[in-house]
């Protein structure tokens, strides 16, 4: 089960309720570089190669627009200008701001792989159609993603993102349908014991 980081911020909802658009953050504008008004980006996004020339990103949570001119790699970040900026001090304003491209704008992913943003907020249910609650954040551990699922009576619900565990999305639906392991819900592994 592969499921791209998102550069949604836990805790935020990526997809908003009132048709506004939707913002993946990409990088975080660090400092000026040079004379010439170029901005040093580390980079959140697992497709870096999408910032080049001729796109624009949007800075910080106004989402101020910003037009990329030039680019060019820096350590593990990017060098990039922008149109209108050509000094530091201009480069500057942007300091420290997240950037962000439109959701419209991610590269389209192979079937059966999601971007995490379209993932939170989706219901989770057993085969059998329990419900078990609602995914509300995903841990990138070195294995594989946890899908931490917000149960309804309180309480948390860890689950491994493995086929043997995710059965089904359903974006459509707005469903996960999982398939409960051995120890992976409390109540039960305490009354096996």
């Amino acid at each position: 089960m592969k499921t791209p980081a998102s550069p949604v911020p836990a805790g935020q909802p990526g997809s908003p309720s009132t048709g506004e658009p939707v913002y993946l953050a990409v990088g975080l504008l660090r400092k000026p570089h040079g004379v010439y008004g170029d901005i040093l980006l580390t980079i959140y996004t697992d497709f870096p190669e999408r910032i080049k020339p001729g796109t624009s990103l949007y800075a910080g949570e106004d989402k101020q627009p910003l037009k990329i001119t030039r680019r060019r790699t820096h350590n593990d970040g990017l060098l990039l200008g922008f149109e209108g900026i050509s000094t530091p001090e201009q480069a500057s304003k942007h300091t420290g701001k997240v950037a962000f491209v439109t959701a419209e704008s991610r590269p389209p992913l192979p079937e059966g792989e999601y971007y995490h943003h379209q993932l939170i907020g989706l219901q989770v249910q057993e085969e059998n159609g329990r419900a078990l609650g609602e995914l509300k954040e995903i841990l990138e551990t070195g294995a594989n993603d946890v899908y931490i699922v917000a149960k309804p009576g309180g309480g948390e619900l860890l689950l491994p993102a493995i086929p043997q565990v995710i059965r089904q999305i359903s974006l459509p639906q707005a469903l996960i349908t999982v398939h409960l392991l051995p120890g992976l819900m409390e109540d039960e592994a305490e009354t096996d014991s």
